[in-house]
């Protein structure tokens, strides 16, 4: 493998990747573990014969998945990035696939530079499992209010202290507000028709009607949305999980605006399995 001359002609490349985190221990590189960000690594220093350092929009945990990921990479190469694109997915697919390659405007840092990063969780509210949905969602048999649970997302809506539903960071003394700024997040619903999973994603979603009525126990898929600027630790989980509490009726809509202000973190007990969680896009 070539060194990285760091005197030598440098081109910041961005990328915009996909994966099934399923396999994976998330995204951040770790020894002895299988991530994205090691087997991407690894891929582009058999491509480009450098050691290859990665920087990302935001790791995302262990099981996780992404739709939209970006990613800067700084290489020494004659290669095109139509050869680098071409050459990675033939490496690395249908696990991960890099949706584009481009080189990056000056000063441009995939993570610094971000100005929100949006997730989307998805629930099967069904009263049987669906085998082609557990991959990507959390089946919950439970009856779900979801106009209970859309009025206890607006509690999330700018910026608040969210130690009551995040990890703490190492380093991060108890008591210090983990402070982020959420710019929206909302629930929307998809019909699933006799339990056919390609039908429901076909079909035309109707969330007005749904969000009216509630689902009374019918089978839906539910959609949850949330955008912020930067994210922490379970978080999204985490607030998932509460707002499914408050569906099921364990929990009150307003109990969101009590969870925040306790910055309590042993509060928000159900934690959303990862599968259902996606890193659809990152906003520059």
């Amino acid at each position: 493998m070539t060194l990285f001359d760091p005197a030598a002609e440098t081109t910041r490349l961005r990328m915009v990747v996909a994966y099934d985190g399923s396999g994976f221990r998330g995204f951040a590189a770790q020894e002895g573990q299988r991530t994205v960000a090691g087997e991407l690594a690894r891929a582009i220093e058999t491509i480009t014969r450098q050691k290859a350092d990665l920087t990302c929009a935001g790791r995302t945990d262990a099981g996780v998945h992404a739709s939209g990921q970006v990613v800067h990479v700084d290489v020494q190469t004659d290669l095109s990035v139509q050869r680098i694109l071409k050459a990675l997915n033939a490496m690395l697919g249908p696990e991960i696939v890099v949706r584009s390659v481009t080189e990056a405007p000056a000063g441009f840092d995939a993570r610094r530079s971000a100005k929100a990063r949006n997730y989307r969780y998805l629930v099967l509210r069904s009263d049987t499992p669906d085998p082609l949905l557990a991959p990507i969602s959390w089946h919950v048999r439970d009856r779900l209010e979801i106009a209970s649970m859309s009025c206890a997302a607006d509690a999330l809506l700018g910026e608040h202290d969210f130690s009551a539903f995040c990890r703490r960071p190492p380093g991060v003394p108890s008591g210090q507000p983990i402070t982020r700024r959420v710019l929206d997040a909302r629930w929307s619903a998809l019909p699933v028709p006799d339990g056919d999973a390609f039908a429901g994603f076909a079909r035309v979603s109707t969330p007005d009607k749904l969000l009216r009525r509630g689902l009374d126990g019918g089978e839906a898929l539910l959609r949850f949305d949330i955008s912020a600027q930067s994210f922490c630790h379970q978080m999204v989980r985490s607030i998932v999980g509460a707002l499914v509490d408050v569906g099921r009726g364990r929990r009150r809509a307003a109990d969101m605006v009590w969870l925040l202000r306790s910055a309590d973190r042993s509060r928000a007990t159900t934690i959303a399995p990862p599968q259902g969680l996606c890193l659809m896009r990152v906003d520059y």
